[in-house]
């Protein structure tokens, strides 16, 4: 390593697993539980309730594209403040304008579905897609289990707060601001954006040390410089981006009609709710176990296996009934790490197969097409449930998806640029 000061890497790891915790714990999770005390002072039906969430989750996968340009144009660093900027104008918005149904579509939807988007995934793995290579993989796994433990965690304080102060979600929303300004001040203190920057290198590791004890993962990295354009091209691009929807379509549907379902199952309430709580510890370790596998394995083999973890928690979860409470959250868990597992393996696989040049569009890119596509799970879950009277349907949906989402990951192997192709075929 070039210098005398330690690698930097895994303390960024560290910085970045505190702010996505913070983006993601109290604006989204800590959210969904100030908008229920919101509820009860602005009257809205349950669907335009409902649509605030989807809004949220739309505007982050339409904005990554927007993000990726940011990056590239301004750094990481400022993008994250960027993103601090919208939660902070969301907050405020919904602090002192929200009086009607619409304003809180557009204060949660809108502004603070965009601040999370400029604030989390996208500028998050770009930082580790530039830092690390030979330990990407594990790397990606700890600084994106932090929205796992914000799941948890921040609706949780954000809940103690709520009751203790007399259910003013107004001032609650305040608190949201104040911590969307502290992420800020950590992003711009603490964020480096490339080891070159500290006079390091990527991994702590002199190329010549990297290259003469390479491992299984440096056999599996590109070393070419893509553009995105380039990649575009490629059919292993569009095989991964089929692997992304796989992944979040059924999760999506999972977050909506988990609790929904284990109720009209007979389960009690509590149960349901212990079950959520499983999910989302079963996401913090699919992140770790994709996170190590995609620096061990080829990454298709890594990513197809996250995404037969849906097949076994759909099918226990077609068996739910009100004396089979082990059932159900042995299906939260298997459902909770599929997404962990294989999210990991997308993010990681378009790092790993096209380098961190082309990252931020490949992987903005990667999350507009998912979000476009998958967000509408919950509201598609919700119209086979009517039509069936039964969720048994929606979740052999889930397995042809990530069935499809299989077969395509057969053909998502690392690409070779048609250069290296030329010289090839050309070499007698």
């Amino acid at each position: 390593m070039t210098g005398k000061r330690k690698f930097y890497g895994w303390k960024l790891v560290g910085v970045l697993f505190s702010l996505d915790f913070l983006n993601m714990g109290f604006p989204y999770f800590g959210g969904a539980v100030i908008n229920t005390y919101m509820l009860k002072e602005i009257a809205m039906s349950r669907s335009v309730f409902g649509l605030g969430f989807t809004l949220a989750n739309l505007f982050v996968g339409l904005a990554s594209v927007m993000v990726a340009t940011c990056i590239l144009k301004f750094g990481i660093r400022k993008t994250f403040g960027i993103g601090s900027g919208f939660l902070v104008a969301g907050a405020v918005w919904l602090t002192f304008f929200t009086t009607k149904p619409w304003q809180y579509l557009v204060g949660f939807g809108v502004m603070v579905g965009t601040g999370i988007c400029f604030s989390t995934i996208v500028p998050v793995t770009t930082a580790v897609t530039r830092w690390f290579r030979r330990y990407r993989g594990r790397a990606m796994g700890i600084a994106l289990s932090a929205s796992g433990f914000a799941g948890m965690f921040g609706s949780l304080l954000i809940n103690r707060i709520l009751t203790a102060n007399g259910g003013n979600w107004r001032q609650t929303w305040e608190i949201v601001a104040g911590v969307a300004i502290l992420s800020g001040i950590i992003a711009l203190l603490y964020v480096k954006e490339k080891p070159e920057d500290l006079g390091q290198v990527v991994d702590g590791i002199e190329e010549d040390a990297r290259t003469a004890g390479a491992t299984t993962s440096e056999r599996l990295i590109t070393r070419h410089v893509w553009t995105p354009a380039e990649a575009m091209r490629t059919t292993s691009y569009w095989m991964i981006v089929i692997g992304g929807i796989a992944s979040q379509f059924p999760y999506f549907f999972f977050v909506a009609h988990g609790i929904l379902h284990m109720k009209g199952a007979g389960l009690s309430a509590a149960t349901a709710a212990w079950a959520m709580g499983l999910f989302t510890m079963g996401g913090i370790l699919g992140k770790q176990i994709g996170g190590w596998l995609m620096d061990r394995i080829p990454a298709r083999y890594a990513f197809m296996s996250g995404l037969c973890c849906y097949f076994a928690g759909s099918l226990l979860a077609m068996r739910i009934d009100a004396d089979a409470s082990g059932v159900a959250f042995a299906a939260a868990i298997l459902y909770g790490t599929g997404f962990g597992w294989s999210f990991i393996c997308l993010n990681t696989a378009t790092a790993h197969f096209f380098g961190p040049a082309a990252y931020p569009k490949l992987n903005g890119m990667n999350l507009l097409v998912g979000g476009l596509l998958s967000s509408p799970a919950g509201f598609i879950g919700g119209k086979l449930f009517d039509l069936y009277r039964s969720y048994e349907v929606v979740f052999e949906v889930n397995m042809l998806i990530a069935l499809f989402g299989i077969i395509a990951l057969a053909f998502a192997r690392v690409p070779q640029p048609k250069s290296d192709l030329l010289i090839t075929a050309t070499t007698p």
